[in-house]
């Protein structure tokens, strides 16, 4: 193996320049694979936590009645009709808007290992003015400690506290971008307007999720105030629920449909377009780059090829000596390999670098998240793809010449420089 491999070094410094190509090549691709990666799923894993910290894990909301229908059949046997049948089958699911007995089923779904708080909402449209403009918006009725268990709203806020909308009846929590659309600051008055009646609130707090569509429509009030001014006194509109293993919302979701008879869906389901537009650019974003590995690997292949055709003298004179197909075929997998493992390293340590340089770069993002500046992910996964999809286009550039290499016969080649 020892002498393989100095044979293999050997003829892979006779095309130091054309290697150095392949090479530069490898470690660029494999650099830029993680740096892609790390880039996209860390916009990724950082809309997946706003979307936790705004909405939960999973809503229950709407509870399913299952209908059932009558079908009247005769049955025929030998030729006559017997007495008549009726069968009852399962029709469509037919849901009532809302949580029915809210307290019931938040004690049933505490129940469940996985579950780490549940919030009651109380959910109405309705119209808001200020003194300068009117807009619509949705007021969501909470209790301010059980919300904070099952949600980041604490953390966003960004003037005032959630104590002023804790201590008061007449206290709301507005949107930034509500807010500057209302042209309101902390402590002005609104006027909030639902069913012909008009009641007057003071902003406690300004709160920012960073999901545009969110802070521009919601407004955050006390529960049994929002049951007042939406005249619901009983049930819910969803219950907010938070789980130790956000990952597992799916399978959790299925029990608590069970449980409560209520429709409760996962936040992988309620944002599945977005997931899958996410792992789309994932993907796209690793063929992109993949091509400049290939392309080194073409380059490779010639390499080798070459390499082959200028050895044939001395892989005849190897096969004379006693190398058998194999140590031939290895010796050229060396250099592929010689080459990859090179290239990896130097890939690996540029696509670090350039992550954490990426990390620090500024940007300004609104929309489905805020963010200033680019989000990235550490993840081992990265590299390992990265390095696997280098590995293969190296083995099948690798192989091909030295398939041929080894299928040399010496005789033939010895006759054949004797002419």
């Amino acid at each position: 193996m020892q002498t393989t491999l100095r044979i293999a070094l050997r003829f892979l410094l006779a095309k130091r320049r054309a290697m150095m190509m392949s090479l530069t090549g490898i470690a660029f691709g494999v650099g830029f694979i993680i740096l892609t990666q790390a880039i996209t799923a860390g916009f990724q894993a950082f809309f997946i936590q706003t979307i936790l910290g705004a909405d939960g894990a999973i809503r229950v909301a709407d509870k399913n009645q299952l209908t059932e229908v009558s079908i009247e059949a005769e049955p025929v046997k030998d030729g006559k009709k017997g007495p008549s049948v009726s069968v009852k089958v399962e029709s469509d699911r037919k849901y009532i808007e809302g949580v029915v007995e809210p307290r019931l089923q938040i004690e049933a779904i505490r129940r469940i290992p996985e579950v780490v708080g549940i919030s009651e909402v109380v959910r109405g449209n309705i119209t808001i003015q200020s003194a300068t403009r009117e807009e619509s918006a949705q007021v969501f009725g909470i209790n301010v400690d059980n919300h904070l268990a099952v949600s980041d709203l604490g953390k966003q806020i960004v003037f005032g506290s959630v104590s002023d909308l804790r201590a008061s009846s007449s206290a709301v929590m507005l949107g930034t971008e509500l807010a500057n659309r209302l042209k309101i600051r902390l402590g002005d008055s609104v006027l909030i307007a639902y069913g012909g009646q008009s009641i007057r609130y003071r902003v406690a707090a300004l709160y920012e999720t960073g999901v545009r569509d969110i802070d521009r429509i919601r407004i955050y009030m006390q529960l049994e105030e929002s049951r007042i001014l939406l005249k619901r006194p009983f049930g819910a509109t969803f219950l907010q629920v938070s789980l130790h293993d956000p990952q597992r919302a799916p399978e959790v979701a299925k029990v608590i449909e069970s449980i409560t008879e209520h429709r409760a869906a996962s936040w992988q389901e309620r944002e599945k377009v977005w997931l899958a537009v996410f792992a789309f650019f994932r993907i796209l974003a690793a063929i992109t780059v993949s091509t400049i590995i290939v392309v080194s690997g073409l380059g490779m292949f010639n390499t080798l090829a070459m390499i082959v055709m200028e050895k044939t003298k001395e892989i005849a004179i190897l096969r004379s000596m006693g190398f058998t197909r194999r140590d031939i075929a290895m010796t050229f997998m060396l250099q592929g390999a010689l080459v990859l493992m090179a290239g990896l390293f130097l890939g690996f340590v540029l696509g670090a670098l350039c992550t954490l340089v990426t990390e620090n770069v500024p940007i300004t993002i609104r929309g489905i998240f805020t963010t200033d500046h680019v989000v990235v992910a550490w993840e081992f996964s990265h590299y390992v793809l990265a390095g696997i999809m280098a590995a293969v286009v190296v083995a099948v550039a690798s192989w091909f010449p030295a398939r041929r290499a080894a299928r040399m016969e010496p005789a033939e080649i010895i006759r054949g420089a004797s002419q």
